[in-house]
């Protein structure tokens, strides 16, 4: 019997909905291996997190609560995870792939003498062996990597489970966060997205390209975006146009950017270059907007509209505003 350990992301208070991605991931490893769900969460003020993940289907819920952990700090959250995670003799820890999950889990892994398989897409337990899928070579194939040690630590790509909902209510039990062993603490996060849906979060994701000509054309892609409703979609970008300067590196979509993977991703006047394929393919549904005939994006569009954006977009915008509207 192999129990798994789920790190929660608490950002002000509130969970991040890829953290409830990642229960539905632990309790499918915990359908083979006949082991329950530990939910872990630090920081303070968790009550409102703990709650939903006590809803979430986890067996169990930890959170390491404390003034010392007000704020993140790497190290020291690291230490008392690991230790809750030997407690509860954890044989698999899985986080969600967010810049928090990409610093933290390793560190938790390192503790536990375990190795970490990055931005997973697929997890399972066969054989007696947790397994995990990635995307490799820019996601043109996919690798399924096998533990060869006695714990599993993977981090997930977000969007592509479904959040867990619907248990009956774990027992959270609370435990008081060491005020030692804090060798660097994040002193203050100032955030740049104005309240707007985080980009590997959104549902949804509209991207322009240079197809669209000038920075100022990119109130077409926002007035997409917008019609769907608050807090469903996100604008992306392709590289060339964040080289250009006209939108900012944090909406980047790409090798170089964010991997995102919406239930829908529209590509508006994009070409399809390998890098920019490498950050939206696994994306559930793929519609490209492209007045040239032999994009390369058409190649991996699920439906393309070959077509002025100028004139497809405000008329898709209309009709996607009257949809959302009813």
């Amino acid at each position: 019997m192999s129990n798994i350990v789920v790190i929660a992301e608490v950002r002000g208070g509130q969970l991040k909905r890829p953290s409830l991605e990642a229960v539905t991931a632990a309790l499918q490893l915990a359908a083979g291996t006949g082991g329950k769900v530990v939910a872990v969460a630090c920081g303070e003020g968790l009550d409102a997190a703990c709650a939903d993940l006590a809803k979430s289907g986890a067996q169990q819920v930890i959170a390491i609560e404390g003034a010392a952990f007000a704020n993140y700090s790497g190290d020291a959250w690291a230490k008392a995870i690991a230790e809750q995670a030997k407690g509860v003799s954890a044989n698999a820890v899985l986080m969600a792939h967010t810049a928090m999950g990409k610093d933290l889990l390793p560190r938790v892994a390192a503790l536990l003498d375990a190795s970490v398989t990055t931005d997973v897409v697929a997890v399972a337990f066969e054989g007696g062996a947790f397994t995990a899928q990635k995307p490799v070579f820019a996601g043109k194939a996919i690798l399924t990597a096998k533990s060869s040690k006695p714990v599993f630590c993977a981090t997930l790509r977000p969007n592509n489970f479904a959040a867990a909902s619907g248990g009956s209510g774990a027992e959270v039990t609370k435990v008081a966060a060491p005020a030692g062993d804090l060798l660097s603490v994040v002193k203050e996060i100032v955030s740049s997205s104005s309240g707007r849906t985080p980009l590997q979060e959104a549902k949804v994701v509209v991207a322009g390209g240079r197809g669209l000509k000038e920075a100022d054309n990119f109130k077409l892609v926002e007035d997409l975006a917008a019609a769907f409703g608050t807090g469903v979609a996100a604008v992306g970008a392709s590289r060339a146009v964040v080289d250009a300067g006209w939108r900012p590196h944090r909406e980047q979509v790409g090798q170089t950017g964010k991997v995102v993977a919406p239930q829908l991703y529209i590509a508006i006047g994009i070409s399809g270059a390998i890098q920019h394929l490498a950050g939206m393919r696994t994306a559930r549904t793929i519609v490209a907007i492209n007045k040239d005939p032999d994009a390369p994006i058409f190649k991996v569009a699920d439906y393309g509209i070959v077509g002025d954006a100028f004139e497809v977009v405000p008329a898709l915008t209309k009709a996607i505003a009257e949809i959302a509207s009813h």
